[in-house]
């Protein structure tokens, strides 16, 4: 039927299909004779047994979705995982999303395909409207395709940094929308950067008849992000969505999904790239679905809501007792972000600090932002970088609740959080008394004088 089972496989069983795969493939043929110049030829055995010998890769020279003869249970092997895969998206709540396919290259690169895949549909086109998120990769995509972003600063609500819908229609109009290959929003982002008003921004992109690319990273775990991506297809335009393997389906980083609503659509992209592919990332993607089962599947995004919760909770109250505080971002479902006040008042230095010592740690995931850093990337500069903003007025941290995540998880990090900031208070409470000591003496020698 092409769609996730209920329940999940056993391992033996999942090995049992995918040999049955392989030896539909021409290299495992029994009297097999390659004259040919790939011919699935493996001189490890290691190797081989990795691949479950499935050699061949996926698609052909002209399409990475077409059937390749030689390779009969490689080209079913990656019809199976789209289909699987199509299955479980509309699982997470995109009931009306048509197509999908797995490209084994990571989000930023996808992306880029994605516009390079536009770039035929609209040839006068040089900018891609971008509201800004710091991250590096979603940006160079579009330098990477040829294309000139144009960023769209945020505006603060509250703590939150949201969508400057008047900035995106009023830059539309400056530089006319023929011109303009796409509006490329986000979904998944770090607190207090919230996911992109996509109801808003589909609209617009509608209303003027401009393509819309979507960086839905690591959003198919957030029935929140989905919800906006259903919903933006829903009341105005969304091309193409592009979400990461290894973020949502806990396999090896090196592959995504690129998703749309319009078959033909999603289709040219899978056309547009160049020659066969590595089959590994939907090898492990499938293996994984298939041991999941759409069951244990919908239990993992259920236990990482619960996680965010209780890591919302636990954290306020931390951020509480260090007179700090826990940033009001409602609209974002997976990013946390804890201001650093106290720290940023000691010294510069104090908040890449906290960084260095919770890494040290082996408290891995978590982001520290100071204030004012500025950095260029692909010549463009970049005020107060990784805050989403030039001015944003405290320093933070960062923690996320994605999914795979454990109560262990959180309380660990929440026990060497507490440890490290309280290092940093007794050091300044020392400071402070040396500093008390040291004017009290300059002034004793003064009046002594």
């Amino acid at each position: 039927k092409g769609k996730c089972p209920e329940e999940g496989w056993d391992e033996s069983t999942i090995e049992l299909f995918l040999h049955e795969l392989a030896i539909m493939d021409s290299n495992n043929f029994l009297g097999n004779c390659g004259v040919g110049e790939r011919e699935g030829r493996v001189v490890s055995g290691l190797v081989a047994r990795r691949h479950y010998r499935l050699i061949h890769g996926i698609g052909r020279s002209g399409d990475i979705s077409a059937v390749q003869p030689k390779a009969a249970g490689s080209s079913l092997l990656n019809k199976l995982t789209n289909s699987v895969v199509l299955d479980v998206i509309k699982l997470a709540g995109l009931r009306t999303v048509t197509s999908c396919f797995v490209v084994p290259m990571a989000t930023g690169m996808s992306l880029t395909l994605c516009f390079l895949t536009l770039r035929h549909k609209r040839p006068k086109a040089k900018y891609i409207i971008w509201p800004r998120i710091d991250q590096k990769s979603c940006f160079k995509s579009m330098i990477t395709a040829g294309f000139e972003p144009v960023v769209i600063e945020n505006v603060l609500e509250g703590d939150e940094l949201r969508t400057d819908l008047g900035a995106v229609e009023a830059k539309i109009k400056a530089l006319g929308a023929e011109n303009i290959l796409c509006v490329h929003s986000t979904t998944s982002c770090f607190a207090p950067r919230v996911p992109d008003r996509l109801e808003e921004l589909s609209v617009i992109c509608a209303n003027y008849d401009i393509p819309h690319i979507v960086n839905n990273a690591y959003g198919v775990q957030s029935s929140k992000c989905m919800h906006l991506i259903q919903q933006g297809a829903r009341v105005g335009r969304i091309d193409a969505f592009v979400q990461s393997l290894d973020k949502n389906f806990m396999v090896p980083v090196g592959g995504a999904v690129i998703a749309g609503f319009n078959e033909s659509f999603i289709q040219e992209i899978s056309k547009m790239y160049p020659g066969r592919a590595s089959a590994s990332p939907s090898l492990d993607v499938l293996i994984t679905l298939l041991s999941l089962g759409t069951s244990g599947y919908k239990k993992l995004l259920k236990e990482r809501k619960e996680m965010f919760s209780y890591l919302s909770s636990e954290l306020k109250k931390l951020a509480d007792n260090h007179n700090e505080r826990l940033l009001d971002t409602p609209h974002n479902p997976i990013s946390l972000a804890m201001s650093l006040k106290t720290l940023d008042e000691t010294s510069d230095a104090a908040v890449t600090q906290l960084g260095s010592m919770l890494f040290t740690r082996q408290v891995s995931g978590a982001r520290v932002v100071p204030c004012g850093s500025v950095q260029t990337v692909n010549n463009y500069t970049f005020k107060g970088f990784m805050s989403h903003a030039n001015d944003y007025p405290c320093a933070y941290l960062n923690a996320a609740s994605a999914i795979g995540i454990k109560k262990q998880d959180v309380d660990v990090f929440l026990k060497r959080l507490d440890k490290c900031l309280k290092t940093f208070r007794k050091e300044a409470k020392q400071e402070k008394t040396i500093n008390e000591i040291s004017d009290a003496n300059t002034a004793t020698e003064q009046l002594e004088d």
